[in-house]
């Protein structure tokens, strides 16, 4: 009896059958053995009570029809001219195939199941730790004896042949679901996605067919792996090198993800790793000279790194590397600090920025891979982030391929003290992407994961996640004992050979590679590196700094003091034309009737007739920019429209929800403009846009918070990438950050940029930080930051109620002449009158202006600081020469005194100017918090600035 031809997807259940609506959904139900059971029970007391077609297929069966009749596609449904209830042999045959239709169903849950839980007891683990087999995959627990495993079944559902013995098709099943890869990817929403996985896996049992040059490549670079950990360990005992022994398969994944994305087009890869095992990839992978690596080890040069540099193992490199098949392949790893994980969007912005450059729209060329640890990938935060810009069409890259080397281990915290999830991936099933869990001493194992998961990826152009589970072979850094919180994991990896030594003996079995060839392999490796060590210990040898990409020559860091200042203004007659884009839309565009006055608006700025307000007058820097060719990308949450209503950059047609985005239509060889609106994040945003900066300087990059308050989300990214990367990794960046800021009475979280920890970390020329006053300055800095080739880091403090305030507008010559002014002295104030200075910005500024007018005080001057770093020191202080000699000068803010820049200031300046003006400050008192959340509190606390300010009582 072949139980094929009686249930099966074109057999039993014929999908072309001619029943009817009714009758498919009672074939449908037939999956269900109980219902068939149930249907001839009923038809054995009464046939009359089954349907008609039912019962024609019962008296059929009873009459013992062939099994050819049943391989049909379908049953039939001829009716029949005798009734005849089954009895005796009849009754067995029936009995027999109700069997056989119940094994196929169960048969059927047992393959679904494996693929979704089979991964659960997967061989990944090398130090053999099993877990409990789930009894979904157990064969009691469907009824199944040793005697039906010899059964036939359809195995149509998982391709092949159409018809196998039950044992062939579990051992199948074993092979590709519970070796040594475990898949997850059944929580893939899309049919499709599913069956080609299926496919990759299930046709050839989840296994690579390796050719002899393969299989010696691969011990080759395991060779490379293992001996480099060797030397470096014994030549600088007890010396810090975050060894990757115990997953030395990560190099020869590396390098053979490298070969495969060239043979896929990629030319660029950017790379991300934290610290564990990146000297071995550095120097297997890059191509970094190992005498380069041993001389950082040597730490003879403490003149050429004073106060600057980085540890060896956060170090990044770029080299060109040609593949086993000819290709040339630029590789990249970018530099990282100790924070893990967050240099994961920063690759991913470098990778977007490399395709851009390429004009690569399909994003096929470059691609990003990054490699993590398994505590970090659970734990942080940033990597969810990271995440969720996948698949976002303004930040997706084609797919990023995440290794992650599983030690099993945090630190001294195993998985169940480190996570409240199963696997250290979990939180990627947020994608439509699958996770391949593989062991990571099974070398070939590594290789077919590695090939069908970048086969995924150029197919679906998504990312995809290699789980490689391995061991640390040592504590966390080498002078760390392990086994005082893990005796027995680590009594298990004394004992375990190298995974060198482990896919040798695989290799000698077959007959592969002899131990001679391979001894002469390694022998040859320590040889090379004994010259390399002898050349890092000369005394004439000459430090190579790290150089940047191609794309920076021409731009410079240093000090701005030896940076000359560049002219920013615009021919009129261009502005006006530009002005006019701005307030220009396509025929047949139907605006919203409110956004028609704002468009008015502009047409009447672009011919004079009215000023330019503050979003006004930052488009048209930015039309300028483009239109002189820099490419513009410009994101953050809320951007396209503006947090405050006050942008517009993107509309929406009204009627079908187009958009148009004016600024891309500013001039027809104009550069590209990008004005993204981001998800709800700020790390992983700006992550990424410092990224895409490293690649584009050439390009006017920027990031803008909802409020400058909620920047302080990705301080890690201010401070280990934006304020120090120069000084630790010669990185240079022209990011732009807009962090809006003033105190307005809407509480503490939507008041302060947190200006004093910017000027906190501002040193060594850094930085640049600005509080711009009016449209024109702001104009200016945001030309400024392009046009000259001076490279850093631009933090500006924009406004809030500024933004629509009647006074904080510039006339259009102010944008034709001038550049951006450091200080902008009173041009109001009689100095022979003046009995006090106040040093003011931003906000501030109007207030005591305000005050001044209504208070009729010409004895009082206003001077606008408008850069605070690099402070223009020279520049205040001739702003003040034209007062007498001992008038009184008094820094005026809205934060409170241990807030803002009153500390800076008073440090940088002294308590006496020029030895002429004594220096004091006006403030609130300090606070824990930056402000108030009672409104009228507010009010009563700025009059009292205010008051204090002008010398008056409040």
């Amino acid at each position: 009896m072949n139980l094929a031809s009686v249930v099966s997807c074109e057999g039993f259940f014929g999908y072309s059958c001619p029943i009817g609506r009714q009758g498919m959904d009672d074939w449908r139900n037939a999956l269900n053995t109980s219902y068939i059971e149930r249907l001839y029970a009923d038809f054995s007391k009464n046939p009359e009570s089954v349907p008609s077609d039912w019962r024609n297929w019962f008296e059929r069966l009873a009459e013992g029809a062939s099994d050819n009749h049943h391989s049909q596609l379908g049953p039939s449904f001829r009716p029949a001219s005798i009734f005849r209830p089954p009895s005796g042999g009849d009754r067995a045959v029936l009995d027999d195939k109700l069997h056989l239709a119940r094994l196929q169903e169960r048969f059927d849950i047992l393959v679904r199941n494996y693929r979704f839980r089979g991964h659960i007891i997967a061989r990944v683990d090398p130090l053999g730790r099993q877990n409990p087999r789930p009894f979904e995959l157990d064969l009691d627990y469907y009824g199944i004896s040793e005697a039906d495993l010899d059964s036939q079944v359809s195995t149509k559902a998982i391709r092949g042949s159409n018809v196998q013995t039950l044992r062939e098709v579990i051992q199948r099943l074993e092979e590709s679901y519970c070796g040594a890869i475990g898949a997850q990817f059944m929580h893939i929403d899309e049919l499709e996605t599913r069956r080609w996985l299926q496919r990759r896996m299930e046709n050839r049992e989840n296994r690579l067919r390796l050719n002899y040059q393969q299989q010696v490549r691969i011990l080759t670079k395991l060779t490379d792996a293992v001996i480099f950990e060797e030397f470096v360990r014994t030549k600088y005992v007890g010396m810090k090198t975050f060894s990757l022994e115990g997953a030395e398969t990560l190099i020869p994944l590396l390098d053979l993800a490298i070969e495969k994305l060239a043979l896929q087009g990629v030319r660029e890869i950017v790379m991300g790793m934290a610290h564990r095992g990146r000297l071995n990839v550095l120097a297997n992978i890059l191509g970094k000279h190992y005498h380069d690596i041993f001389r950082e080890f040597e730490d003879v040069d403490p003149v050429l790194y004073s106060n600057r540099g980085d540890v060896k193992y956060h170090l990044g490199y770029h080299n060109y590397c040609t593949t086993a098949t000819g290709h040339e392949v630029h590789i990249s790893l970018g530099f990282n600090p100790s924070h893990l994980e967050f240099v994961n969007p920063v690759t991913l912005g470098r990778c977007r920025a490399k395709q851009d450059r390429f004009g690569d729209s399909q994003r096929k060329v470059a691609a990003a891979l990054l490699i993590h640890g398994d505590a970090a990938f659970a734990g942080e935060g940033i990597v969810q982030e990271t995440l969720n810009l996948s698949q976002l069409s303004d930040y997706a890259i084609g797919g990023t391929i995440h290794v992650i080397v599983n030690n099993q281990i945090g630190f001294t915290t195993p998985p169940g003290e480190g996570r409240s999830c199963a696997y250290a991936t979990d939180v990627a099933k947020m994608l439509q992407i699958p996770i391949f869990h593989v062991n990571g001493e099974d070398p070939e194992a590594v290789a077919q994961v590695v090939d069908m998961a970048l086969d995924f990826r150029a197919t679906f152009r998504r990312d995809v996640i290699i789980d490689m589970y391995s061991f640390r072979r040592w504590g966390h850094n080498e002078g760390d004992e392990p086994a005082f919180t893990q005796p027995l994991m680590y009594e298990a990896i004394e004992k375990r050979p190298t995974v060198r030594e482990g896919y040798l003996n695989h290799l000698m079995q077959l007959g592969m590679v002899t131990k001679e060839a391979a001894d002469d392999i390694s022998q040859r490796r320590y040889e090379i590196l004994e010259q390399e060590l002898s050349l890092a210990r000369r005394d004439d040898y000459s430090p190579k700094l790290g150089t940047l990409e191609s794309m920076w020559q021409g731009y410079m860091g240093q000090e701005e003091r030896f940076v000359e200042d560049v002219d920013t203004a615009v021919e009129r007659e261009d502005l006006s034309r530009y002005m006019e884009r701005l307030a220009s839309v396509p025929d047949g565009f139907h605006v919203h009737p409110k956004l028609r006055r704002v468009l008015n608006n502009r047409r009447a700025m672009a011919t004079g007739e009215k000023p330019l307000d503050w979003a006004s007058g930052e488009l048209l820097a930015l039309a300028t920019v483009a239109a002189e060719g820099y490419r513009v990308r410009f994101s953050g949450q809320d951007s396209q429209r503006g947090t405050f209503s006050q942008r517009h950059a993107v509309l929406h047609d009204t009627t079908d929800g187009r958009t148009y985005t004016a600024l891309q239509h500013i001039s027809p060889d104009q550069a590209a403009v990008e004005v993204v609106n981001s998800p709800l994040s700020e790390a992983g945003v700006l992550g990424y846009e410092y990224g895409y900066s490293l690649v584009f300087p050439d390009g006017l990059v920027m990031w803008e918070a909802q409020f400058g308050d909620f920047a302080n989300a990705a301080q890690v990214i201010i401070d280990q990438f934006i304020a120090s990367a120069e000084d630790k990794w010669r990185h240079l960046s022209g990011l732009v950050m807009l962090l809006p800021h003033g105190f307005e009475g809407q509480g503490p979280e939507h008041s302060s940029a947190r200006l004093e920890r910017f000027l906190v970390l501002a040193a060594e020329d850094n930085m640049q930080i600005v509080m711009p006053s009016t449209p024109a300055q702001h104009f200016h800095a945001l030309r400024r930051q392009v046009v000259r080739r001076w490279r850093k880091p631009l933090v500006v403090f924009t406004p809030k109620s500024l933004l629509r305030h009647p006074l904080t507008v510039s006339d259009l010559d102010e944008f034709a002449t001038g550049r951006f002014r450091r200080v902008l002295p009173d041009s109001q104030a009689e100095p022979e009158r003046v009995r006090r200075v106040l040093l003011c910005s931003g906000k501030m500024y109007y207030d005591l202006e305000e005050a001044r007018r209504k208070r009729q005080r010409s004895d009082v001057a206003l001077v606008r600081i408008e850069q605070f770093y690099p402070l223009p020191d020279e520049q205040v202080l001739e702003a003040l020469k034209a007062y007498g000699e001992g008038t009184p000068v008094y820094w005026v803010q809205e934060e409170p005194e241990n807030m803002g820049a009153w500390s800076f200031l008073r440090w940088r300046l002294g308590e006496k100017l020029q030895d002429r003006y004594p220096f004091a400050g006006v403030t609130r008192p300090a606070s824990a918090s930056p402000a108030t959340g009672s409104s009228n509190s507010h009010r009563l606390e700025q009059q009292e600035v205010i008051d204090q300010a002008f010398g008056e009582p409040t």
